[in-house]
């Protein structure tokens, strides 16, 4: 129910926020969204405003989509080596120190986020820090560590963001296009055919479509960031240490995150074709440390 709730507020503030925006340039630069240059520049506002406005609240909703606990102030010796640990890896990864919590799961998992390097989150799962050793946690860690020093959460927005513009903006020309033909009429109405139950009906249809397409663009990019993520872990820890790691999280079952948490966490969910995830095979990633790809 917190999730739901989450997720509606958070569409909520971005199409509240993305409205304001719309109607303070149509009065001050007076774009016509009508023609295919407006609908671009509408498409882009949609697109790339609300892939940065998620980003930005991305710490927020990850800490409470899964009840994450910054440690403030170490109550024991395994967040007092948690935060040494972290420390120690952002140093030497030249990075600011993140925040670093952990959060109740039986689940396996760790996960970062944030909207730049200086305001990142790293965060473990209870069922990590139990099931793994501490060489396998460090590992973990400075795969997440890894993340946030590769800009990781920014570029993935930005292709996010890219994705998303195409996405409105082509299922809007498409639908236009149609629902002119439908009604005989090239030459009436706006450029790209806005208006009618029919050509809204076509957008929702060009969007799921597009939409689904643009998803493996999406999810290629998170899967080279994996490896990447794992070459610098490998770079910070050893390869052994990330190996022997990912053989454990190969023993688990597939990630329980939520969907917009999913692509953050160092373990994903399984699917049909690795097409259709985000984050590549344990054993490819495995194969790859071992082939010295770091």
């Amino acid at each position: 129910m917190k999730r739901i709730v989450l997720f509606l507020a958070t569409n909520l503030a971005v199409l509240v926020v993305l409205s304001i925006v719309m109607n303070i340039i149509m009065t001050v630069f007076g774009v016509d969204f009508g023609s295919y240059t407006g609908l671009l520049i509408f498409a882009a506002i949609f697109g790339f405003g609300g892939a940065f406005i998620s980003l930005f609240l991305s710490k927020w909703m990850a800490k409470r989509s899964t009840g994450a606990k910054v440690i403030q102030q170490p109550r024991n010796d395994a967040e007092r080596w948690l935060l040494d640990t972290v420390r120690k890896q952002s140093q030497k990864a030249s990075i600011p120190m993140p925040e670093v919590a952990i959060y109740d799961s039986p689940e396996p998992n760790a996960f970062a986020t944030g909207a730049s390097k200086n305001s990142s989150l790293v965060a473990v799962s209870t069922g990590l820090l139990r099931s793994m050793s501490k060489d396998e946690v460090e590992a973990v860690l400075a795969h997440e560590v890894s993340h946030i020093a590769n800009g990781d959460m920014v570029t993935l927005t930005l292709i996010q963001g890219v994705v998303n513009t195409f996405v409105i903006f082509l299922a809007r020309v498409v639908a236009g296009l149609i629902n002119n033909a439908l009604r005989g009429n090239q030459q009436g109405g706006s450029h790209h055919g806005g208006g009618g139950f029919v050509y809204f009906g076509l957008v929702i249809l060009f969007e799921v479509l597009f939409g689904a397409l643009a998803s493996l663009i999406v999810f290629y990019f998170s899967r080279q960031r994996e490896y990447r993520a794992d070459a610098g872990a490998a770079r910070l820890v050893g390869p052994n240490k990330m190996i022997a790691a990912l053989q454990r999280l190969a023993q688990g079952k597939e990630s329980q995150l939520d969907d917009k948490m999913l692509a953050f966490g160092i373990k994903g969910k399984l699917a049909k074709g690795e097409l259709m995830m985000t984050h590549p095979p344990i054993e490819k990633r495995i194969a790859a440390l071992r082939h010295g790809s770091y």
